[in-house]
C-alpha cells in the first residue's frame, strides 16, 4: 500500500510538472522573477517586488493547469486534487487582493470604483473554482465505482461464493460493442425525458490507474434499486446486453453503485 502511495504522488509531481514546464505564460513570469531579482540584488528595486514576481509565477503555473484539466477530457484522482488546489490558490489570492483594496478604499487611499477590476476577478475565480468543484466531484463518483469493479475483481480470488452474492452478474448473449450504446441511451431518454448518466463510455485515466482495461464496457451513475436503474436492468436484460449490477459498499469509500454494461474489466497487461 505504502509503494502504491509512493507511486501514485509520483505520478502527480510529474504531471504537474508537466502541465507547466512549457507554458509560455509560465515562461514570461519565470523571466520576469530574474530580472526583478537582479534589480533587487543591485539594490534598484525593493523585495517586496521579488515576492510579488514569485506569487505570479505561482499563479501563472496554476492557471496552467486549469487550462489543461478544467476542461480536460481525462482525468484520473491525482490530477483532479492538483486541479481543485489550483482552483483554490487562484480564488484565495483574489480574495486577498479584493481585501486589501477595499482596506485602502476604506482608508480613503483609493475612490470605490478601485474595487471594481478586483471584485470582478475574484468572481471569475469562484467561478473557476465552482467548475473545478464540478469536475473533481465527477472524477471521484467515477473512481468510487472503479474501486468497486477492483473490489469485486480482488474478491473474485479471495472468496468467489461472496463475491458473487454481493454483484449481480448478467452474462446476457454475452455482446456488447460501444455502437450499442446510442440505442440505450436514446431509449433511457425517451422513457426519463433526460439524458442516461453516463460516468465513463471506454477508457479512463482512472481505469487505467488502477490497472483495469475499461474498453469496450460503459458504467452508468444510476442506483441499480431506483426506479431509473430497475429500468435500465429490464432494458438490459430484455436485449440480452451483459452487465454487472454493483450495491455493496467499498471499505473506506463511498458505495460506487453503479450499472456496468458489458463484460468484465480485464486486467492491463504489465506494461500497457
Amino acid at each position: 500500500m505504502r509503494f502504491h502511495t509512493a507511486l501514485i504522488l509520483l505520478a502527480a509531481a510529474g504531471f504537474a510538472g508537466a502541465q507547466t514546464a512549457s507554458d509560455p505564460e509560465v515562461a514570461d513570469a519565470r523571466a520576469a522573477i530574474e530580472k526583478v531579482r537582479a534589480l533587487v540584488e543591485a539594490g534598484a528595486a525593493p523585495r517586496l517586488q521579488l515576492q510579488k514576481a514569485e506569487e505570479a509565477l505561482a499563479d501563472a503555473r496554476d492557471a496552467a493547469i486549469l487550462r489543461k484539466t478544467v476542461y480536460g477530457r481525462d482525468l484520473d484522482e491525482a490530477q483532479s486534487e492538483d486541479m481543485l488546489a489550483a482552483a483554490r490558490h487562484r480564488l484565495e489570492r483574489r480574495q486577498k487582493a479584493y481585501e486589501g483594496a477595499m482596506k485602502l478604499v476604506d482608508a480613503g487611499a483609493l475612490a470605490r470604483p478601485a474595487l471594481d477590476a478586483p471584485r470582478q476577478e475574484m468572481d471569475r475565480a469562484a467561478k473557476e473554482y465552482g467548475l473545478a468543484e464540478s469536475r473533481a466531484a465527477l472524477v471521484r463518483e467515477l473512481a468510487q465505482m472503479a474501486n468497486a469493479e477492483q473490489a469485486f475483481s480482488a474478491s473474485l480470488y479471495a472468496a468467489p461464493g461472496e463475491a458473487r452474492g454481493a454483484v449481480e452478474r448478467h452474462d446476457g448473449d454475452g455482446v456488447f460493442d460501444m455502437d450499442m450504446l446510442a440505442g440505450v441511451e436514446t431509449a433511457f431518454e425517451r422513457h426519463f425525458g433526460k439524458p442516461l448518466p453516463v460516468s465513463a463510455a471506454g477508457d479512463t485515466a482512472v481505469h487505467r490507474a488502477l490497472g483495469f482495461d475499461h474498453r469496450g464496457r460503459v458504467d452508468v451513475a444510476l442506483d441499480p434499486d431506483a426506479p431509473e436503474g430497475e429500468w435500465l436492468r429490464l432494458y438490459l436484460t430484455v436485449k440480452r446486453i451483459p452487465f454487472f449490477v454493483f450495491r455493496q459498499a467499498v471499505p473506506g469509500k463511498a458505495t460506487g453503485a453503479h450499472i456496468h454494461i458489458g463484460s468484465a474489466s480485464a486486467r492491463l497487461a504489465s506494461g500497457g
